[in-house]
């Protein structure tokens, strides 16, 4: 026969693995509605504006992405970059500008991200002071992706992953591919899922 202060010992445990289980179960819901929240949809120009400081070759697609220098979303998106370029390299010129505040100093934005970015075959990238590139473009989501066809028209307006943080198969890779191969994608805008382009951390 158990004690009573054993009795009461069990029934605590009980008690707190009641209350463990419905706050892990709120957690886990919590984190895959931020993960699947996608950020501010980007209003680009349908034509390559002429007053912007990336220069395509004339004749050839520009993938343009903008991204916050640390924001953790967009590791995913870098990733699927490089996935991307892997598969269209010969086929497309790709500018990655990092937002870059005046008022921080100048490694601030050198961060993993663009060395990152950097070390994919192929890609460029670039400050954007103040924003200025991405205002320009109408983006205002870190991963915000961009492709301009080869007479510089808007084909894509969208992100490269399917959630916030998270690599693999998603719609927005494949269109950019797609669409790069001169095929017809599923889709041709996607979400974005990551940080605001102007956060500073």
């Amino acid at each position: 026969m158990q004690s009573l202060g054993t009795l009461k010992k069990n029934a605590a445990v009980l008690a707190a693995v009641a209350l463990w289980i419905p706050m892990v179960g709120f957690g886990i819901r919590t984190l895959w509605q931020y993960a699947g929240t996608p950020g501010r949809a980007a209003t680009p120009p349908a034509v390559w504006p002429a007053h912007t400081l990336a220069r395509p070759a004339p004749g050839r697609a520009f993938l343009i992405i903008f991204a916050h220098p640390q924001c953790p979303c967009s590791r995913a998106t870098i990733g699927e970059l490089a996935w991307v370029m892997a598969r269209c390299r010969e086929k497309v010129e790709v500018g990655v500008w990092f937002y870059a505040p005046a008022q921080e100093p100048g490694n601030w934005w050198k961060t993993e991200l663009w060395r990152s970015a950097a070390a994919i075959p192929g890609v460029r990238v670039f400050e954007d002071r103040d924003g200025i590139e991405a205002r320009r473009f109408g983006a205002s989501t870190s991963g915000q992706v961009l492709l301009y066809d080869s007479g510089g028209h808007l084909v894509f307006n969208g992100g490269i992953t399917a959630l916030r943080g998270h690599s693999g198969d998603n719609d927005g890779r494949n269109a950019i591919v797609s669409l790069v191969h001169g095929e017809i994608p599923m889709r041709q805008a996607t979400p974005v899922f990551g940080c605001s382009l102007s956060r500073e951390e």
